[in-house]
């Protein structure tokens, strides 16, 4: 004979704006729990974060389940960029030498078990648009926590097809992650191994008391890594998330013949076969992942700025970045319930943020590790 269990859960009218259960409760009953498939963590989004968060699971002997719907765009068809120097202001990415070793060693690991090409290393090279930014560039050099990754010889341009009067500024230790390829690749993974479950999330189904129960599942912990589906949480939706839609094109350019990253007013990254991703846009108006129009005028007017070779644009894309007001990525546990967690906010880095931010959340969640006090969310706590 089944036995019947009886929780309380929140109703949608019992979540408040904070994700706080309040006294609108609603019966749910279920099945004899023995029924459930029980797993240590449900984990919601296969972006960028979830899949890297589902690495450091896989590394520790852990088990999972991961709900996708497919609603979010930004990491497949961001251009993976790793560098760790803001170029626009001469300044170091914020925890960029830790971030980026834990990062390249997540990768080439991914790159081994996927049996795909992520990491593509090259230079990128900082255009100068005058003897004033060369200046600049010479003063950064000299800065102690800018040396190691800033060449200090000018390089000369010899390339026709760009407009490089006053030469480049080298940064090293940077290039490429495949995005696209990893969370395809990573998603197939996860298919195959029956970690992944393709339907939208419901949270009026998920019950929370000692752990958590979603539809045939019972774990120990559930993060949320929804990117900007965040906004529709009703545990997390009180972040500040300052979302930002970036469109980037692809353009044909056989006579361009770069091997480098170019950085200017836009970015240009070689592909293959002549092929260049350019990007990219940045519109806090339009939450949406369509393309437009004025976007790709945008990005052809500012290439037309740095190459004078005949070029054709082959392909469009866009998607949400999920920002932050503080520039600081969202992780940590919901100020008032036990096993609920979230991993956002990547940003515009998400490629060497991410895998830092995973790791800093599991030895939070398994050991009791403090996180980082600049992107753990009891920063937006009200008291």
């Amino acid at each position: 004979m089944s036995v019947f269990f009886i929780y309380v859960i929140p109703t949608k009218a019992g979540i408040s704006p904070k994700g706080i259960v309040n006294t609108q409760f609603s019966v749910y009953s279920s099945f004899d729990k023995n029924q459930w498939m029980k797993v240590d963590y449900i984990i919601v989004g296969s972006g960028l974060a979830g899949i890297l968060f589902c690495e450091v699971l896989k590394h520790h002997n852990k088990t999972y389940v991961v709900y996708e719907d497919y609603s979010q765009k930004s990491s497949t068809v961001a251009g993976g960029l790793y560098n760790p120097v803001i170029l626009k202001r001469f300044t170091k990415v914020w925890n960029a030498k830790e971030q980026l070793n834990i990062a390249l060693s997540m990768y080439k690991t991914m790159e081994e078990t996927l049996k795909v090409k992520l990491d593509y290393k090259m230079p990128i090279y900082r255009l100068f648009a005058s003897i004033e930014e060369q200046n600049n560039w010479f003063a950064a050099c000299d800065k102690p926590n800018l040396a190691e990754f800033l060449s200090t010889k000018l390089v000369a341009n010899t390339n026709t097809a760009l407009n490089g009067e006053f030469g480049f500024g080298e940064v090293v230790n940077t290039g490429r992650i495949d995005t696209k390829q990893l969370v395809l690749k990573y998603r197939e993974q996860l298919e195959a191994n029956n970690n992944l479950i393709k339907e939208v999330f419901n949270y009026e189904e998920l019950v929370i008391d000692s752990g958590v129960r979603y539809n045939d599942y019972e774990a120990k912990h559930i993060v949320f890594a929804e990117g900007f589906g965040v906004a529709q949480n009703p545990f997390f939706k009180y972040l500040p998330m300052n979302p930002v839609k970036g469109e980037l094109i692809t353009i044909h350019a056989p006579d361009l013949k770069i091997d480098f990253v170019l950085k200017s007013s836009v970015f240009l990254i070689p592909l293959e076969e002549d092929l260049y991703l350019v990007g990219a846009t940045y519109n806090w108006k339009d939450i949406s992942n369509s393309t437009s129009k004025s976007g790709k005028q945008e990005l052809v007017s500012k290439l037309k700025t740095i190459i004078n070779c005949e070029f054709k644009v082959v392909k469009q894309v866009a998607g949400i970045r999920p920002t932050v007001l503080d520039r600081r990525p969202l992780v940590g546990k919901h100020p008032k319930l036990d096993n609920v967690y979230v991993l956002n906010g990547l940003g515009t880095r998400g490629v060497m943020i991410a895998p830092f931010v995973a790791l800093e959340l599991y030895n939070f969640i398994e050991h009791n590790h403090p996180l980082n006090k600049e992107i753990n969310i009891s920063r937006f706590d009200k008291d």
